[in-house]
Protein backbone atom coordinates (compact mmCIF):
# COMPACT_ATOMS: atom_id res chain seq x y z
CA UNK A 1 0.00 0.00 0.00
CA UNK A 2 1.21 3.21 -0.77
CA UNK A 3 2.37 5.69 2.36
CA UNK A 4 -0.11 7.74 4.26
CA UNK A 5 -0.19 10.16 7.01
CA UNK A 6 -2.42 10.62 10.08
CA UNK A 7 -5.01 13.10 9.06
CA UNK A 8 -4.76 12.83 5.37
CA UNK A 9 -8.16 12.55 2.80
CA UNK A 10 -7.86 9.46 0.22
CA UNK A 11 -9.56 8.36 -2.22
CA UNK A 12 -10.01 4.83 -2.91
CA UNK A 13 -10.69 4.23 -7.07
CA UNK A 14 -10.47 0.36 -7.92
CA UNK A 15 -10.98 -1.01 -11.03
CA UNK A 16 -9.73 -3.58 -13.50
CA UNK A 17 -8.57 -0.99 -16.06
CA UNK A 18 -8.55 -3.25 -19.00
CA UNK A 19 -7.31 -0.94 -20.25
CA UNK A 20 -7.23 2.24 -18.43
CA UNK A 21 -8.16 5.50 -20.03
CA UNK A 22 -8.59 8.92 -20.33
CA UNK A 23 -11.67 8.79 -18.70
CA UNK A 24 -10.29 7.35 -15.71
CA UNK A 25 -8.14 9.86 -15.46
CA UNK A 26 -10.49 12.55 -15.60
CA UNK A 27 -12.34 10.70 -12.95
CA UNK A 28 -9.31 10.76 -10.81
CA UNK A 29 -8.42 14.53 -11.71
CA UNK A 30 -12.02 15.50 -11.15
CA UNK A 31 -12.33 13.97 -7.48
CA UNK A 32 -8.85 15.21 -6.77
CA UNK A 33 -10.11 18.45 -7.33
CA UNK A 34 -13.61 18.26 -5.90
CA UNK A 35 -12.75 16.06 -2.78
CA UNK A 36 -10.07 18.03 -1.80
CA UNK A 37 -7.71 14.88 -1.73
CA UNK A 38 -4.14 14.65 -0.33
CA UNK A 39 -3.77 11.12 -2.58
CA UNK A 40 -5.87 8.82 -5.02
CA UNK A 41 -4.60 5.42 -5.16
CA UNK A 42 -5.67 3.26 -8.48
CA UNK A 43 -6.43 0.28 -7.44
CA UNK A 44 -5.90 -2.27 -9.57
CA UNK A 45 -7.75 -5.27 -9.19
CA UNK A 46 -6.49 -8.85 -9.70
CA UNK A 47 -10.32 -8.86 -11.53
CA UNK A 48 -14.17 -8.12 -10.65
CA UNK A 49 -15.71 -11.05 -9.49
CA UNK A 50 -18.99 -10.12 -11.71
CA UNK A 51 -16.92 -9.43 -14.45
CA UNK A 52 -15.23 -11.86 -17.58
CA UNK A 53 -11.86 -13.16 -16.68
CA UNK A 54 -11.01 -14.37 -20.00
CA UNK A 55 -10.74 -10.82 -21.68
CA UNK A 56 -8.49 -9.53 -18.59
CA UNK A 57 -5.09 -8.67 -19.86
CA UNK A 58 -2.03 -9.46 -17.33
CA UNK A 59 -2.19 -7.41 -13.96
CA UNK A 60 1.39 -6.59 -14.67
CA UNK A 61 0.16 -4.58 -18.00
CA UNK A 62 -2.66 -3.11 -16.15
CA UNK A 63 -0.32 -1.83 -13.70
CA UNK A 64 2.57 -0.46 -16.03
CA UNK A 65 -0.81 1.21 -18.51
CA UNK A 66 -2.68 2.99 -15.22
CA UNK A 67 1.11 4.12 -14.06
CA UNK A 68 1.07 6.24 -17.63
CA UNK A 69 -2.38 7.28 -17.36
CA UNK A 70 -2.38 8.63 -13.46
CA UNK A 71 0.40 11.71 -14.12
CA UNK A 72 -0.13 13.46 -10.96
CA UNK A 73 2.23 12.22 -8.20
CA UNK A 74 -0.50 12.47 -5.41
CA UNK A 75 -2.04 9.44 -7.36
CA UNK A 76 -0.60 6.12 -6.15
CA UNK A 77 -0.98 2.84 -8.97
CA UNK A 78 -1.43 -0.13 -6.25
CA UNK A 79 -1.92 -3.82 -7.04
CA UNK A 80 -2.29 -4.59 -2.94
CA UNK A 81 -5.32 -6.59 -3.70
CA UNK A 82 -3.61 -9.24 -5.53
CA UNK A 83 -0.63 -9.81 -2.85
CA UNK A 84 -3.41 -9.81 -0.31
CA UNK A 85 -5.29 -12.16 -2.05
CA UNK A 86 -8.36 -10.02 -1.77
CA UNK A 87 -11.37 -10.53 -4.25
CA UNK A 88 -14.03 -8.24 -2.75
CA UNK A 89 -14.62 -4.71 -1.99
CA UNK A 90 -15.57 -4.73 1.36
CA UNK A 91 -12.58 -6.68 2.33
CA UNK A 92 -10.20 -4.27 0.77
CA UNK A 93 -11.94 -1.40 2.60
CA UNK A 94 -11.38 -3.15 5.94
CA UNK A 95 -7.99 -4.40 5.40
CA UNK A 96 -6.74 -0.65 4.60
CA UNK A 97 -8.50 1.03 7.43
CA UNK A 98 -6.63 -1.35 9.57
CA UNK A 99 -3.59 -0.62 8.04
CA UNK A 100 -4.19 2.79 8.04
CA UNK A 101 -5.83 4.36 11.60
CA UNK A 102 -6.38 7.78 11.92
CA UNK A 103 -6.84 8.64 7.41
CA UNK A 104 -9.93 9.55 5.76
CA UNK A 105 -10.71 7.24 2.90
CA UNK A 106 -13.43 7.83 0.59
CA UNK A 107 -14.08 5.26 -2.19
CA UNK A 108 -14.51 5.99 -6.00
CA UNK A 109 -16.72 5.09 -8.68
CA UNK A 110 -18.72 5.95 -11.72
CA UNK A 111 -22.16 6.21 -12.06
CA UNK A 112 -22.37 3.33 -13.80
CA UNK A 113 -21.08 1.05 -10.55
CA UNK A 114 -24.09 2.43 -8.84
CA UNK A 115 -26.59 1.17 -10.88
CA UNK A 116 -25.00 -2.54 -10.19
CA UNK A 117 -23.69 -2.02 -6.33
CA UNK A 118 -26.77 -3.98 -5.09
CA UNK A 119 -25.14 -6.66 -6.56
CA UNK A 120 -21.57 -6.25 -5.00
CA UNK A 121 -20.65 -8.79 -2.30
CA UNK A 122 -21.70 -7.29 1.26
CA UNK A 123 -22.59 -3.85 -0.27
CA UNK A 124 -24.77 -2.63 2.47
CA UNK A 125 -21.71 -3.31 5.04
CA UNK A 126 -19.77 -1.10 2.23
CA UNK A 127 -21.84 1.86 2.14
CA UNK A 128 -21.94 2.01 6.24
CA UNK A 129 -18.20 1.21 6.60
CA UNK A 130 -16.35 4.15 4.09
CA UNK A 131 -17.93 7.49 2.78
CA UNK A 132 -18.72 7.11 -1.34
CA UNK A 133 -18.43 9.46 -3.91
CA UNK A 134 -19.91 8.89 -7.41
CA UNK A 135 -19.05 10.61 -10.61
CA UNK A 136 -21.25 10.95 -13.75
CA UNK A 137 -20.74 8.88 -16.61
CA UNK A 138 -22.11 8.97 -20.09
CA UNK A 139 -25.56 6.77 -19.81
CA UNK A 140 -25.79 6.36 -16.01
CA UNK A 141 -26.40 10.18 -14.59
CA UNK A 142 -29.94 9.28 -13.49
CA UNK A 143 -28.52 6.23 -11.91
CA UNK A 144 -28.05 7.64 -8.66
CA UNK A 145 -31.98 8.39 -8.33
CA UNK A 146 -33.04 4.95 -9.46
CA UNK A 147 -30.64 2.45 -8.20
CA UNK A 148 -31.24 0.04 -5.38
CA UNK A 149 -28.67 1.84 -3.56
CA UNK A 150 -29.30 5.27 -3.95
CA UNK A 151 -32.86 4.48 -2.48
CA UNK A 152 -31.57 2.62 0.74
CA UNK A 153 -29.60 5.27 1.46
CA UNK A 154 -31.24 8.42 0.25
CA UNK A 155 -30.93 9.67 3.66
CA UNK A 156 -27.04 9.65 3.68
CA UNK A 157 -26.64 11.76 0.53
CA UNK A 158 -24.79 14.71 0.88
CA UNK A 159 -25.29 17.56 -1.40
CA UNK A 160 -22.59 17.79 -3.97
CA UNK A 161 -21.18 21.15 -2.72
CA UNK A 162 -20.42 19.88 0.31
CA UNK A 163 -18.32 17.33 -1.11
CA UNK A 164 -15.16 18.44 -0.01
CA UNK A 165 -16.17 17.73 3.58
CA UNK A 166 -17.28 14.11 2.39
CA UNK A 167 -13.74 11.86 3.29
CA UNK A 168 -14.16 13.35 6.45
CA UNK A 169 -17.71 12.07 6.87
CA UNK A 170 -18.96 9.24 9.11
CA UNK A 171 -20.46 6.72 7.12
CA UNK A 172 -23.05 6.20 5.37
CA UNK A 173 -22.35 9.05 3.57
CA UNK A 174 -22.45 9.59 -0.30
CA UNK A 175 -22.70 11.83 -2.70
CA UNK A 176 -23.41 12.16 -6.43
CA UNK A 177 -20.85 14.88 -8.56
CA UNK A 178 -21.64 15.91 -12.28
CA UNK A 179 -18.75 17.19 -14.03
CA UNK A 180 -16.71 16.89 -17.27
CA UNK A 181 -17.64 13.33 -18.63
CA UNK A 182 -15.88 11.41 -20.97
CA UNK A 183 -17.47 8.61 -23.89
CA UNK A 184 -14.80 5.87 -23.47
CA UNK A 185 -14.86 3.35 -21.57
CA UNK A 186 -12.73 -0.14 -21.36
CA UNK A 187 -14.77 -2.34 -23.26
CA UNK A 188 -14.89 0.06 -26.46
CA UNK A 189 -11.66 0.44 -26.27
CA UNK A 190 -10.60 -3.42 -26.20
CA UNK A 191 -13.58 -3.57 -28.76
CA UNK A 192 -11.81 -1.52 -31.14
CA UNK A 193 -8.12 -2.91 -30.50
CA UNK A 194 -9.78 -6.49 -31.55
CA UNK A 195 -11.08 -4.63 -34.85
CA UNK A 196 -7.65 -3.44 -35.42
Amino acid sequence: MPHVERGMAVGLFGGSFNPPHAGHALVAETAMRRLRLNQLWWMVTPGNPLKDHSILAPLEERIALSEVAAEDPRMKVTAFEAAHRVRYTADTVALVQARNPGVNFVWIMGADSLRDFHKWERWQEIMRSIPIAVFDRPGATLSFLSSKVAKTFDHARIDEEDAPLLARSNPPAWTFIHGPRSPLSSTMLRRQAAKG
